[in-house]
């Protein structure tokens, strides 16, 4: 009677598991997925060292050599910054002043969906109601509408109102020209997302923790305020970076909502118009582009550890 050696059964390791975390937190965390950041990281910062080089070279050179000519041939001059920040027009406003415009426009952009994102998670977590999760079902499938699609009717709203027939639903609000528009879009583009994530993150807060401040008499507010709200400050704060960089680099939603007016235009309108018609002034492009990238880069590496919070909110339980 032969035998045969019994093979061993390889078993599949889940990664909700502690082992299974452990063992992708090996696998990235191996020299080689090191190796592969660092060499991923270099390439992504490349265009941005050479934006960064070309904003400090004189206009002919930029227009005769490559930024890497920095380094053979070095020649330095500040002269871009003057003219991109200080320099403008009777037509149009230097660079500073619509870096302003874009604090204007950004600051209440990010505080107002998240305000409203933070009471309408709290809502659809823990209160118990008719048609919640329908409500928050529907507003999860709100995300895939495209943009696009909303920009002419809301253009329509602001200025027309909403008549349907000859009655008026809403009447013309008399908002155009004003920031208001500006923060309205971006409240609206904004809300599902951010109900989405901030619902799924205080989900997971342990309901032990809120029926035992319902039994000591802890009202609703009084439990968001004392309870709920310190423990997601790491989600609100993810989700305010992540929507004070999009609506920072925005600029269609500027540009449209804006009507054209250059006193509320964004920084990115101002360089997008900074190239003339025929592909010159290269050199204040690149140090307008290189002023406008300074405060999200000053956002993303004084609070980076927060993205990975504001992606990881919600998705894994335990």
């Amino acid at each position: 009677m032969s035998t045969q050696s019994a093979k061993p059964v390889k078993t599949k390791v889940k990664l909700s598991t502690p082992e299974g975390r452990k063992k992708m937190k090996d696998a990235f965390s191996s020299p080689w997925a090191s190796a592969a950041a660092i060499v991923i990281a270099m390439l992504w910062t490349i265009p941005t060292f050479g934006l960064l080089v070309s904003s400090f070279r004189p206009e002919k050179d930029i227009n005769a050599t490559g930024w890497w000519m920095f380094f053979v041939q070095p020649n330095f001059t500040l002269e871009n910054y003057e003219s991109a920040l200080f320099q403008g027009t009777a037509v149009t406003p230097p660079l500073s002043q619509y870096f302003f415009n874009s604090f204007a426009i950004t600051l209440p952009a990010a505080i107002f969906p998240l305000t409203l994102a933070v009471f309408a998670a709290y809502a659809l977590a823990w209160f118990d109601f008719k048609g919640k999760n329908f409500i928050f079902f529907s507003i999860f499938a709100l995300q895939v509408i495209p943009l696009q699609m909303s920009l002419v009717p809301l253009l329509q709203l602001f200025a027309k109102g909403l008549m349907i027939g000859e009655d008026v639903i809403i009447p013309p609000l008399g908002i155009t020209g004003t920031y208001i528009p500006i923060w309205i879009a971006h409240t609206i583009f904004a809300l599902p997302l951010a109900i989405f994530l901030m619902h799924n993150f205080l989900s997971q807060i342990p309901r032990e923790l809120i029926e035992a401040a319902r039994v000591d008499g802890a009202g609703w507010f009084t439990l968001f305020r004392q309870i709920v709200f310190p423990l997601s400050v790491p989600a609100i704060a993810s989700f305010a970076i992540f929507q004070f960089l999009w609506v920072w680099n925005d600029l269609l939603v500027g540009l449209t909502f804006g009507g054209g007016v250059k006193d509320i235009a964004p920084l990115t309108v101002r360089l997008a118009e900074m190239v003339g018609t025929r592909g010159s002034n290269w050199e204040v492009l690149t140090a307008g582009a290189f002023i406008s990238m300074i405060v999200p880069l000053i956002v993303f590496f004084a609070l980076q550890r927060y993205f990975v919070r504001g992606l990881l909110a919600g998705s894994v339980k335990g």
